[in-house]
């Protein structure tokens, strides 16, 4: 059989040289994938705690109450928002491979101190928001493997790539709540390994096997990871410090169009619905220990559940998003998204006749249960609403149905909104990767995520869930008249230069 020769094929071919391009390309994937995995150990490290965090905070420290949380949630984001720009600066002059392991070492220490953080006599509560705040720090090399990514893939591999990233970061949200879930069964006592002085028990398990995930995190970026730098076109190049900086004439004309209301919009629609579902993270633990009177153990496995049933839901909507937007539009697909966030949120909404069980009515048994602590030589775990917190006492209890519709409204509404956001902002940006207006985006969520547990757990702490819910959906309704304001003005870079139809 002849072959086929174009203006592209050497005349004469040199089988050494096509084996060492199959060779690079080989390791030039294997690389990205190591990045794919550090997406997921980054997600990972975030949810394998979070729904056990609020009983493991109460466990740690009794004097932490619920706006306490909010600064502990918060305080991964925190350092994350604060760790992303240093670590990507460090991987633009130096190889990726330094930011990459040492932001690594640092979430793997950051683990280990949080299984520790019961061995202080006092100021428990501090030494856990410490260990979270250094746990996202070690979370801020995302930008790193973004930016490793993008310099190692054409442009026509890069947006299969990024949304395999993405797809890696999802289901680290889902496993995380599902390895915690399982990890559940140990219980609250454990195992204590006395050689290490570790308590080895439901909250701290999950945290250790992070730390192990992230010793084989350094073992595959120190033996796997090379360093690949390839132009728009798939031609490998030689890496260089300088190698950002040569595409920066190439950018200014393309900047210099770029609808920066448009921008400005997408960064504040990206904040709510980041803040949205930061809120919606936070406050699931202690609602539903508060509505439902669930012990720490039965919150802790339901939650999990829970959660995990919504990382799956997420995946088929990722489906059904992206035909939706194929058929509608992504804009239309945008405000359905918060349409089916607010009504998530709305439904949580208290009424009725029926309130939620107080602690303090426990206490009118006192002496009975003082003398059945006394006699099983263990403590009785009070269930139910808080006393401290007033308005268990006028305001009705939210029940398991609405929970569950909640929470299944949302797990279609924020995935949606998720997916929009980044396709629009990439489609306003034009053809050329513009990697400071990608990093306000992630400010903007490193923000939200910052921001939204404080909020809530304040408000939720002092005002209840009518209160801290109804500003939500305030919120909510603010970000679909923001979103139809400037939906003319929200369209793909090439449509509004007239290149495209």
């Amino acid at each position: 059989m002849s072959e086929i020769v174009d203006d592209t094929t050497p005349l004469l071919r040199d089988d050494h040289s096509s084996d060492s391009q199959d060779a690079v390309y080989d390791s030039r994937w294997r690389s990205i994938r190591v990045m794919y995995f550090t997406m997921f150990l980054s997600s990972v490290g975030f949810t394998i705690v979070i729904t056990s965090l609020w009983p493991y905070l109460q466990n740690t420290d009794p004097s932490a109450d619920a706006s306490f949380l909010g600064w502990v949630v918060a305080a991964y984001s925190l350092g994350q928002m604060v760790a992303s720009p240093m670590f990507g600066l460090w991987s633009n002059h130096r190889p990726r491979r330094e930011p990459l392991i040492c932001s690594i070492t640092i979430n793997l220490l950051a683990n280990i101190y949080y299984a520790y953080v019961r061995l202080p006599k006092t100021g428990n509560k501090y030494h856990m928001l410490i260990a979270r705040t250094f746990v996202g720090f070690g979370a801020g090399n995302v930008a790193v493997a973004r930016s490793y990514v993008a310099g190692a893939t054409s442009l026509d591999e890069r947006t299969g790539a990024m949304a395999n990233m993405s797809a890696c970061q999802a289901l680290g949200f889902i496993l995380g709540p599902a390895l915690q879930a399982c990890l559940s069964f140990i219980g609250e006592r454990g195992i204590t390994l006395k050689f290490i002085d570790l308590q080895l028990n439901m909250y701290t398990a999950p945290a250790i096997l992070a730390a192990a995930l992230g010793v084989i995190n350094i073992l595959l970026v120190l033996f796997i990871l090379k360093e690949h730098h390839v132009d728009d076109d798939g031609r490998c190049v030689q890496p260089s410090i300088n190698y950002i900086d040569d595409n920066v004439e190439d950018s200014v004309e393309a900047a210099q169009n770029v609808d920066q209301v448009a921008v400005l919009t997408s960064n504040v629609l990206f904040f709510i619905v980041m803040f949205i579902f930061a809120i919606f993270e936070t406050i699931a633990t202690p609602l539903s220990m508060d509505m439902f009177a669930w012990t720490r153990k039965e919150a802790v496995l339901y939650n999990g559940i829970i959660i995990c049933c919504i990382g799956f839901e997420s995946i088929l909507v990722f489906l059904v998003v992206k035909l939706a937007s194929q058929r509608f539009g992504d804009r239309p697909v945008y405000l359905t998204g918060l349409a089916f966030i607010f009504c998530g949120f709305f439904i949580l909404l208290p009424w009725g006749n029926h309130y939620p069980k107080i602690q303090w009515a426990d206490l009118k048994n006192s002496t009975q249960v003082l003398a059945l602590s006394s006699l099983s030589n263990s403590t009785v775990e009070p269930t139910g609403c808080p006393y401290v917190q007033t308005w268990c006492q006028y305001t009705p209890a939210i029940n398991i149905a609405q929970y569950i519709s909640a929470d299944f409204l949302i797990g279609v509404g924020y995935p949606t909104c998720n997916v929009m956001s980044y396709t629009l902002y990439s489609k306003l940006l034009g053809p050329k990767p513009q990697g400071v207006y990608m990093g306000w985006l992630t400010a903007a969520g490193s923000g939200a995520r910052t921001l939204g547990p404080v909020f809530v757990s304040n408000i939720y702490t002092h005002l209840g869930p009518r209160w801290a819910f109804s500003l939500i959906c305030g919120l909510v309704l603010g970000a679909i008249v923001l979103l139809v304001a400037v939906y003319k003005r929200l369209i793909a870079f090439s449509v509004r230069l007239g290149r495209t139809g």
